[in-house]
């Protein structure tokens, strides 16, 4: 099937911005040239344009005009956290496993009211020396075993790979990261942080890549000391 003139447009455009033709933040053709250089009409050149706009290539500025967006739209960006202590030193406490129905809490997992989660709170220790702090929220049909001993839930990761059949880590997720001065006391005891020094607040939420059925929603407050992470980025 033929693309309509707008689309052919728009991926020619796209293919402009994303081969390095354009810096981040440069100013973009006028809907007067565009008209020109292609010789359709201001409706078929806008429609391009507004598309590009939605997808986050470009941006406009009323009275001022388009630009090229300074995110990394067009390129693929990884984050690597880079790890401050051999991964034999790792080790994981999980202090609580309890049975929820918060209603934050289900709309986050994408959970109607009727439904509940459990909520893993754990503790990861360098040796003897705590640096992260994690509450995770699983819907309950990903609990095979609730009545099972709190360190059956060492690793969630494990516990959906062997019950379930899901491997969380190919899983497809967004996460944030922000620095935060203040946190309930018992994130602060269990990290052992003095008054006034900061963690690492890190939410992430994981889908199912078939379904985008929410499998994990976690907090996890990390110990400042080990946070580090590189980031590199190659155009597609």
């Amino acid at each position: 099937m033929r693309l309509p003139k707008y689309q052919l447009i728009k991926n020619d455009l796209k293919k402009q911005i994303t081969s390095g033709k354009f810096e981040n933040g440069d100013r973009f053709y006028t809907e007067a040239e565009l008209i020109k250089i292609y010789d359709v009409s201001s409706i078929t050149v806008i429609r391009a344009l507004n598309d590009l706009v939605k997808d986050g290539y470009l941006v406009r500025h009323q009275g001022k005009g388009t630009f090229v967006s300074r995110s990394r739209k067009g390129k693929a960006v990884a984050f690597s956290d880079i790890e401050l202590f051999p991964i034999a030193d790792d080790n994981v406490t999980v202090l609580s496993m309890t049975k929820g129905n918060n209603p934050e809490i289900l709309e986050k997992l994408n959970l109607p009211k009727t439904k509940s989660y459990y909520k893993i709170v754990r503790v990861r220790k360098a040796k003897t020396e705590p640096y992260m702090y994690q509450e995770s929220y699983i819907p309950e049909q990903y609990i095979a075993k609730p009545d099972a001993k709190k360190s059956h839930y060492v690793s969630i990761y494990q516990r959906f790979k062997l019950d379930f059949d899901l491997h969380l880590s190919e899983e497809p997720f967004i996460e944030t990261n922000e620095i935060c001065l203040s946190r309930p006391e018992q994130i602060t005891k269990a990290l052992a942080l003095e008054t006034g020094e900061p963690t690492v607040l890190q939410i992430r939420t994981t889908k199912r890549q078939d379904s985008q059925e929410v499998l994990e929603y976690i907090e996890s407050h990390k110990h400042w000391k080990f946070y580090k992470f590189e980031i590199s980025v190659n155009k597609h």
